[in-house]
């Protein structure tokens, strides 16, 4: 018995040692990262685990709600098996279609409620591209082709001191790059890997000083690589050039205008810190809609008009000479662009779209927006997420005609 104890003690101690140094180094935020993830049954972050995160409000206008219509039987709307299948194995948390303005079918999975608060993941992309928008407009920041140093001036700085190239590249860097993924930033995405950047990123509690060590290796606009870090330079950028938080911003000039049903939260990297934009806006899927709502609408004298139509051109359609990388067809100024052929017929469609399945799918030639939160996706390599394209095909399928 007091072997297997001193076992049990020298065991613990082992631990405690181990999780003692690894608070001292650099990797102190493995710590925050194992205990969401590992130590819950995960490999990566979870779409409710912003209950675990610091955050700050996104106030709505209570007294400027604008639901949408809703159908009496949107509840009831029967799904097909295959449907059935996909939601259930992806393990979602809400199915909402939107047609016309009306919300013809809500479904909800437990844990998941409809006054549930979901993790937008990288939706939060366009979130943030669409609030960049609205500075420009109201003039303070002059374009989309500012240099990103005009607001911070140490982006790629440590790296320049180094290597005159990586300098040059940086002086170049504009937020047009970092909004399109052509920034050229020393960053690997993953979301699996416990030692990676994007980890750091997210578990981290220093989210400026994390992309302060980043060097721009590549010259800007030359070549489409997808990275969070660039989103995150471009929501730094903001805060500095409105003068406040990205959440009190966003809340007066966005999401107290659509129309919002209920407040949202930015998940922070620390009490009082500063917001994950290239992630985590945490709301109700109907609030969601609500973006997909503008989209649809325009703008809806809330975000220019002439702009969301740039955003949802591919980046290999604009005026980019000579740009590398994959899916250059497929992204936008941080929309995601699809072509989805259903019954012979060819829609295009513009998404939010996040980790995990997070998703605002417009298609804009049926004015219906389709709407999906939850904890897991299925691919299909080069292309929408295999998910996705069940997700659209039913809606259009069952509403088109409605």
């Amino acid at each position: 018995m007091n072997k297997v104890l001193r076992t049990l003690l020298y065991t613990a101690a082992t631990l405690g040692l181990l999780v003692f140094l690894m608070w001292l180094s650099p990797y102190r935020y493995l710590i925050k990262g194992i205990e969401l993830t590992y130590l819950r049954g995960q490999t990566t972050s979870h779409y409710l685990d912003w209950k675990d995160f610091d955050t700050r409000e996104i106030a709505n206008n209570p007294q400027a709600i604008r639901p949408f219509a809703a159908a009496p039987d949107r509840f009831d709307q029967p799904i097909s098996e295959e449907l059935q299948s996909m939601l259930e194995r992806t393990h979602s948390g809400s199915y909402l279609v939107i047609r016309r303005d009306t919300l013809v079918l809500e479904r909800y999975f437990d844990p998941f409620g409809e006054e549930e608060k979901a993790n937008s993941f990288s939706m939060a992309k366009t979130i943030t591209a669409m609030l960049v928008q609205i500075a420009i407009q109201q003039g303070k920041i002059p374009s989309w082709d500012e240099p990103v140093r005009t607001y911070l001036p140490w982006v790629g700085e440590l790296a320049g001191q180094k290597n005159s190239e990586y300098e040059a590249h940086a002086q170049a860097l504009t937020l047009r790059h970092l909004i399109t993924m052509t920034a050229g930033l020393d960053w690997d995405e993953s979301y699996t890997a416990p030692m990676g950047i994007t980890a750091r990123a997210y578990y981290g509690s220093d989210v400026e000083a994390t992309m302060r060590e980043i060097a721009v290796v590549r010259k800007p606009g030359t070549h489409y690589e997808y990275q969070s870090g660039a989103t995150q330079l471009v929501g730094l950028a903001l805060s500095q050039a409105v003068g406040e938080s990205l959440s009190s911003f966003a809340s007066r000039e966005l999401w107290s205008k659509i129309g919002a049903e209920a407040p949202a939260l930015w998940q922070l990297d620390r009490e009082k810190g500063k917001e994950l934009n290239y992630c985590c806006f945490d709301a109700r899927s109907r609030d969601f809609a609500k973006l997909g709502r503008l989209v649809l609408h325009h703008g809806e004298g809330i975000v220019d008009s002439s702009f969301l139509a740039l955003a949802q051109v591919p980046l290999d359609e604009l005026q980019m000479p000579n740009l590398g990388g994959e899916m250059t067809h497929k992204y936008g100024h941080s929309f995601w662009l699809f072509d989805l052929e259903e019954a012979g017929k060819t829609y295009k469609l513009s998404c939010f779209q996040g980790h995990l399945g997070q998703f605002v799918i417009c298609i804009p030639e049926l004015d219906m927006i389709v709407v999906r939160n939850g904890n897991g996706f299925e691919r299909d390599p080069g292309n929408m997420h295999a998910c996705a394209q069940m997700y659209t095909r039913e809606a259009i399928r069952r509403f088109a005609g409605r």
